[in-house]
């Protein structure tokens, strides 16, 4: 990495220059710098608003980039190891939903776990592609999907082989990673393209020790949340792309959905925060790392509490672990996940990232401190103290295996009705169900309710799990297909 180079920030000097130019806004955004709108500047800062700015030729346009944007850009691929970086301001789900449009069709199919985040069967929906589901493994435990097994996805490839591509989540939100590199050459061997969920995995660019990168494992193209790991504001991302992909079609397909307005905020935030990660990233994850390993010490001193790490590895289904997240399994206090999520922010102020049914998470990144981490864990063995008891008859699987019987588009836009929940069992799903955060389907559209599915949705209702998708705000009725 050529860090002469990499000290460079083009969209931020190009922001500095057209600052101090003090040019007279007859353009859009209608506050004027924040003139217009006293209480929005006096929130944010005149500071904030005087970039919040419209496209321009010297500040370039993300639709269509040639100059200062194009060049930060080019720093991002180099930075992250790809052929080219595509700055995002619609956040990694419109990253993820343009790495599928660009190598799937409609009627193609695409081989993918099951567990993925609602981004990915949003894209079937739209692309109109067709999923080969490999249904992840599980810790029965811990209650939690793993990664994909190498021999199922060989199957799928195998049963498949004019599938288009192989998705993979590398890392999980749990921080466990799949056999990446093996997973790629297979694909590779069929023709078939492959294509990271890398939301998670921002770090993994920048860290010492860190789980292979989707990028050096040969993957086509990656989407990297540069604002969970990497510093940058909520909705920036990157699509990393390699080995030949078309930029200019993937830009086309980018367009498809990104908006024409792209926010100089977010973008400038994207250039700042890569320039940080690239010359202080190392010193910046070695950091983090080194508490999330005093965290897991210090609440597995705590009892009750497991917060698990490199240990699980077992050469397939976790073969890998990214020891930067700090997963904690709940169950054994005889609490489920959620509640303890809901404890630490209503009791102890605490914001975590967060629960389910048996496993917290709290996100470690770049800006955390020792004595936050502190905090977490005395308020945590508060909790043990004041609200363990009996585990009995919790539920412990987060993942159950869905029974796929319609693409996901055919169902989403297929003639539906709305019935009771308790009325919906071995009916076809036209619309999601979902615990926010992670945001990963209970049921997607095309896929039959069961009595083991409506059980989990009644239990997630009743422990305080924030369930989305449905039509039905309170998710008593669902969208079934006629």
């Amino acid at each position: 990495m050529n860090q002469l180079s990499q000290k460079r920030a083009p969209v931020l000097e190009a922001l500095n220059r057209f600052k101090a130019m003090r040019v007279v806004p007859f353009d859009v955004p209608g506050h004027k710098r924040g003139r217009g709108n006293r209480e929005l500047a006096d929130f944010l800062g005149d500071r904030c608003l005087s970039v919040d700015v419209n496209s321009m030729k010297p500040l370039d346009n993300l639709c269509h980039p040639v100059l200062v944007i194009r060049d930060a850009e080019d720093l991002a691929a180099e930075a992250f190891g790809a052929e080219h970086a595509f700055f995002m301001v619609n956040g990694t789900t419109s990253a993820v939903q343009s790495m599928v449009m660009s190598v799937c069709k409609r009627g193609e199919k695409i081989i993918m776990p099951r567990n993925v985040h609602r981004s990915a069967i949003n894209a079937l929906i739209l692309s109109g592609a067709v999923p080969v589901y490999v249904n992840p493994g599980m810790n029965r435990d811990l209650g939690i999907s793993l990664g994909m097994s190498l021999d199922d996805v060989r199957q799928a490839v195998i049963e498949n082989p004019d599938a288009k591509a192989v998705l993979v989540n590398n890392p999980t939100y749990y921080g466990i990673c799949s056999n990446l590199k093996a997973i790629t050459d297979l694909a590779h061997e069929y023709g078939m393209r492959v294509l990271v969920d890398e939301a998670h995995g921002t770090h993994f660019y920048f860290g010492e020790q860190m789980p292979v990168t989707a990028m050096a494992a040969g993957a086509d193209m990656a989407a990297v949340s540069m604002h969970k790991s990497g510093g940058s504001l909520t909705q920036s991302s990157l699509l990393l792309t390699s080995h030949g992909m078309s930029e200019g079609y993937v830009r086309q397909i980018i367009n498809l959905t990104q908006t024409t307005s792209g926010s100089y905020l977010l973008i400038s935030s994207l250039d700042i925060s890569r320039r940080n990660l690239a010359l202080n990233g190392r010193r910046i994850f070695s950091r983090v790392s080194t508490m999330a390993e005093y965290a897991r010490s210090e609440i597995n001193r705590i009892g009750g509490y497991y917060a698990f790490s490199g240990e699980l590895i077992n050469g397939d289904t976790i073969y890998d672990f990214d020891r930067t997240k700090l997963s904690i399994h709940t169950l054994e206090l005889g609490l489920a996940g959620i509640e303890v999520y809901d404890t630490l922010r209503d009791e102890y102020d605490i914001q975590i990232e967060f629960g389910d049914i048996g496993n917290i998470l709290a996100y470690l990144s770049i800006g955390d401190r020792i004595l936050d981490i502190e905090r977490l864990v005395s308020a945590l063995s508060e909790i043990r103290r004041q609200y363990a008891g009996d585990k009995t008859g919790m539920l412990s699987q987060e993942y159950i295996r869905p029974q796929v019987v319609a693409a996901p588009q055919e169902a989403f836009y297929a003639e539906s009705e709305s019935v009771a929940l308790n009325e919906s069992s071995g009916r076809i799903c036209g619309e999601f169900v979902m615990c926010y955060p992670p945001g990963i389907p209970i049921l997607a559209p095309g896929e039959r309710i069961t009595a083991d599915i409506l059980t989990y949705i009644r239990y997630a209702k009743e422990r305080g799990c924030f369930l989305t998708g449905t039509r039905d705000s309170r998710v008593n009725r669902l969208q079934v297909i006629k």
